[in-house]
């Protein structure tokens, strides 16, 4: 790798695999458990936030119950699994990922899905060997993704180093999760945020994967 080496740390849902659909009818299932009225792509994007639960506060009033929590999280994760297999890579993803790891730039992947959900999503689709690392959550799903961050750019020490790298999601939670740790971010507008909630959290925001890339060599080359 060159000195102008740039790391990537890419996001998953939302972001490189466009799933925002089997979010929607998954987290109307849930609320379907609440009696909670079904909501449209866009409430969801102008809603949205991590923690989830606060997410839910919005909708129902107050924080859900630790039982109503698990029964919403179980039908979630329940409903989300059978939609997912009809969802694909978010388009020019796979391009991207080649062109960034044959400009000699390297790339590796964090989500907030199950780790052992994640691997062989990532298998199955024939792109692992583009990153680094495939890091999924571990532990309760609904928090947030800077400890997990931590984590992940530790696991790459003398490769991914903070200020050479740029972490590309589709959530305020991944400009969090950056900042943490002294990481760049760029924010796309494709997934589960809105672009005016995006562009509250001050990073650059973008409408493609393509010109996230763009931004991405732009801000930290």
């Amino acid at each position: 790798m060159g000195t102008h080496a740039v790391h990537i740390v890419w996001d998953w849902n939302g972001t490189l695999f466009h799933d925002i659909d089997a979010v929607i009818g998954a987290t109307n299932a849930a609320f379907a458990e609440l009696g909670l009225a079904p909501i449209t792509l866009e409430q969801y994007r102008s809603l949205y936030c991590v923690p989830v639960p606060k997410f839910y506060e919005r909708l129902l009033g107050r924080l859900p119950s630790d039982a109503e929590w698990e029964l919403m999280d179980g039908t979630f994760h329940r409903h989300y699994t059978e939609h997912r297999v009809r969802c694909g890579l978010t388009e020019g993803a796979r391009e991207l990922l080649s062109g960034w790891r044959s400009d000699g730039h390297s790339q590796s992947l964090l989500s907030m899905y199950g780790h052992e959900e994640l691997l062989p999503l990532v298998r199955g689709f024939g792109i692992e060997a583009h990153f680094l690392r495939v890091d999924g959550r571990t532990g309760p799903s609904g928090g947030s993704k800077a400890e997990h961050m931590v984590r992940h750019l530790e696991a790459l020490a003398g490769v991914a180093e903070p200020e050479r790298t740029v972490v590309i999601g589709d959530a305020a939670d991944d400009a969090v999760a950056a900042r943490h740790v002294g990481a760049r971010a760029v924010l796309y507008s494709g997934g589960s945020h809105s672009r005016a909630s995006l562009e509250g959290t001050g990073v650059p925001v973008v409408d493609t994967l393509a010109e996230a890339v763009a931004e991405a060599r732009r801000t930290a080359a």
